[in-house]
């Protein structure tokens, strides 16, 4: 497939969401509300559930199906207080010893003048920044769309997959050829120059593992897509519980430090545009 039938493929309206994968992972998954200082961020999903056993704290964007609902979840744009969401229901998490499971799906943060006004890039940039005070194993992965920093407020976790027909990026397609060229019309070649697929950002180490779905991608079989996922989270997850508490912080730091070692040792990482 081309670059961009991938993109199609990790935007379509009949992929699986957080929520289709929460429920297949944790039946009896129980969502939690609001930041507890304004609102509640119904773009992102959060709550506890009991996954292999163990209860674990589940995050995840939720773009919504129908038009209404997306526009109730403002299609999986986080304001603000999503991101004060997730931190308090981290901290519970490490209060009380339970793993992390965050699911990435979403273009970006709300651009909009209220998030504006309410600080949506300080907001983010707490977000990373607290991400690695989180003394419980945290496994990330992108489910569909990893957009900019909306995506990377909740993607500081000690492990990081991506399902096959997912994207990873700085920047949409869109908004790279807005900013390169002027000219949103040529998304298609910005797609191709960006490097957002999964097998290009393995390649890359910026994650650790990308998943198999289904024939025909993991919109033809929610049931195969969750189990797949099922097991790559597990077997992520299972080597960091065993983990001292001390030791998960320092390899966290460690794998993000790598990363920014290879964008300034290699000219070429990341976008070639």
């Amino acid at each position: 497939m081309s670059v961009w039938e991938i993109v199609e493929l990790a935007r379509h309206p009949q992929r699986p969401y957080s929520l289709d994968y929460i429920r297949r992972l944790a039946p009896d998954f129980i969502e939690l509300h609001g930041d507890r200082l304004s609102a509640d961020d119904p773009a992102l999903v959060g709550g506890i559930g009991t996954w292999h056993d163990r209860t674990t704290v589940f995050l995840g964007h939720q773009k919504g199906r129908s038009m209404k609902e997306r526009v109730a979840r403002n299609w999986g744009m986080m304001h603000p207080e999503g991101y004060r969401k997730a931190l308090r229901l981290a901290h519970h998490a490490a209060k009380f010893g339970f793993p992390i499971v965050s699911l990435i799906d979403t273009p970006g943060a709300y651009p909009g003048a209220g998030a504006e006004e309410r600080g949506i890039a300080a907001a983010i940039a707490v977000a990373i920044m607290d991400w690695f005070r989180i003394r419980v194993p945290i496994v990330a992965a992108v489910i569909g769309e990893g957009g900019s920093g909306g995506a990377l407020g909740m993607g500081v976790a000690d492990r990081v997959i991506m399902l096959e027909n997912s994207i990873y990026s700085v920047a949409s397609p869109e908004a790279a050829a807005s900013i390169v060229w002027r000219d949103n019309s040529r998304k298609v070649e910005a797609a191709e120059q960006l490097q957002i697929t999964s097998r290009e950002i393995l390649a890359m180490g910026v994650v650790e593992e990308v998943v198999a779905e289904p024939e025909g991608s993991a919109s033809a079989d929610y049931d195969a897509a969750a189990a797949a996922l099922d097991e790559a989270l597990d077997r992520q997850m299972k080597p960091l519980l065993e983990m001292h508490p001390t030791d998960l912080m320092q390899q966290r730091y460690d794998r993000f430090r790598y990363i920014d070692s290879l964008v300034h040792a290699e000219p070429h990482f990341g976008p070639k545009i």
